[in-house]
């Protein structure tokens, strides 16, 4: 980060930095706009019990409470039960489970395919460091389906994303993909029952090591040298192509589920390769620790700033909405906006050309020239040009440091007979102008971004 909240995992950018990441959220927006996702924006907080229906994550998950709380029903003395009530509301940790909830809810109301982009705060008790906030931005696409969602979305949701990764100020990305199918039916094939717990160890193979995982598989889940050993051959294998497929089948493990994972799997990979080449690999150490996760599976990495984690991340749910014996099967990807903005400033990828909006600051003769300087300013705005009216009618000079100071690049004068000039501050040069028509190059007219 550029610079350090004072109050450490909320982070709060300048005005120059928030430019930058609204130029993302915007390049984002547009580009999932561009594909045919719909916005919507779910509420801040669910109950508990929903939040903590999938995966193990209920210690990062902040409660909500009053801070006159009425007395508890319970009769505890303190108001608080060791047990977290299941209807207590608490913050989103992320986006797809009140998604989820919000299909369920909304179902007569949405045509399906239902294609949807969603950007919002979330909020994680996690440890604060650089890439891990306690508060921070995700942007969501997700596609679900009534009773079915043809595969074919699991590999159009990959290929946005990296569209979408493309035209950020960023270095380049990968998005690593595997299969859970593909994961689970080789543990089921080589004898490992337990295959979420399977799932979860390897999940920690890059923070602990090779021998820690195997340590892992042998002493949690009973596994021997052999099936520990395989497991790790399995998330050793990584290919930009399709020859993944190949180096799987040559450990010899046979099964069902393993066919239709690695099926699923090489139509992703076999596509990315034609239309997004070079930005997508088979990693099938990829595992992801959510439970809900069925099929596809994706981490996204920035090449050489690995060590930030995954920027991008999602897969596909089969079972993670569903209404009585109504289903609604979905995959999507969520990006780490917060993430991704606090390493483009401190890396500064990308910077802006000002602090403020503002173009023109329209400078006052005298404090009775303020009307007319309004006037001025309303038809500069009326044709679409940031403008301001200086405050107070003190030396011209005095005017212009503060337009220098704020980065307006352009200050507006007008005499006493009415004769207006405009003045590139930077340059130095003043021209006559007419604020019907003076217009400022179109580099000046907004804030740019530029990016090395």
């Amino acid at each position: 980060m550029a610079r350090t909240a004072s109050l450490s995992g909320f982070p709060e950018w300048l005005p120059q930095e928030r430019l930058v990441e609204l130029h993302v959220l915007d390049t984002l927006r547009k580009t999932f706009e561009l594909h045919g996702f719909s916005s919507i924006e779910t509420r801040a907080v669910e109950t508990v019990g929903q939040l903590l229906r999938k995966g193990e994550i209920d210690k990062e998950v902040y409660g909500l409470s009053r801070l006159q709380e009425d007395e508890d029903a319970s009769g505890s003395e303190n108001g608080k039960s060791d047990k977290a009530d299941p209807n207590a509301l608490a913050l989103h940790f992320d986006l797809t489970v009140p998604f989820a909830r919000y299909v369920v809810e909304n179902a007569g109301y949405l045509a399906f395919p239902f294609r949807r982009y969603q950007i919002q705060k979330v909020w994680r008790g996690e440890r604060p460091q650089e890439g891990r906030a306690r508060e921070f931005t995700q942007a969501d696409i997700d596609v679900v389906g009534d009773g079915e969602l043809p595969f074919r979305y699991d590999v159009e949701i990959a290929l946005v994303i990296a569209e979408a990764l493309s035209a950020l100020p960023i270095p380049d990305f990968r998005l690593r993909i595997n299969n859970r199918k593909l994961a689970e039916g080789f543990y089921r094939g080589i004898g490992l029952t337990d295959t979420a717990g399977v799932l979860r160890s390897i999940d920690k193979l890059e923070k602990v090591g090779e021998a820690k995982v195997a340590e892992l598989l042998r002493t949690e889940l009973g596994a021997t040298d052999e099936q520990a050993a395989l497991a790790l051959k399995l998330a050793a294998i990584r290919a930009e192509d399709t020859s993944f497929v190949a180096q799987v089948r040559a450990l010899g493990v046979s099964d069902e589920l393993l066919e239709e994972g690695l099926s699923e799997l090489e139509q992703v990979i076999e596509a990315a390769v034609q239309r997004a080449p070079g930005k997508v690999v088979a990693d099938l150490s990829i595992a992801r620790g959510l439970d809900y996760y069925t099929g596809t599976v994706v981490e996204t990495v920035l090449v050489g700033h690995e060590q930030l984690g995954s920027i991008c991340s999602g897969g596909r749910y089969d079972a993670l909405a569903s209404k009585g014996n109504r289903k609604f099967p979905g995959v999507g990807l969520s990006i780490g906006v917060t993430r991704l903005v606090s390493r483009i400033l401190s890396q500064e990828f990308a910077t802006a050309s000002r602090s403020v909006p503002t173009a023109v600051l329209v400078a006052l003769n005298n404090d009775e020239s303020w009307s007319a300087a309004q006037d001025v300013a309303a038809q500069l705005r009326g044709r679409g040009i940031a403008t301001e009216v200086a405050a107070k009618a003190e030396k011209f000079g005095k005017q212009i440091k503060f337009a220098d100071r704020r980065g307006i690049p352009f200050v507006w004068f007008t005499d006493d007979d009415g004769k207006h000039q405009v003045k590139d501050i930077r340059t130095g040069e003043q021209v006559d102008a007419d604020p019907a028509s003076w217009e400022p190059s179109p580099e000046d007219l907004h804030v740019r971004i530029t990016t090395r």
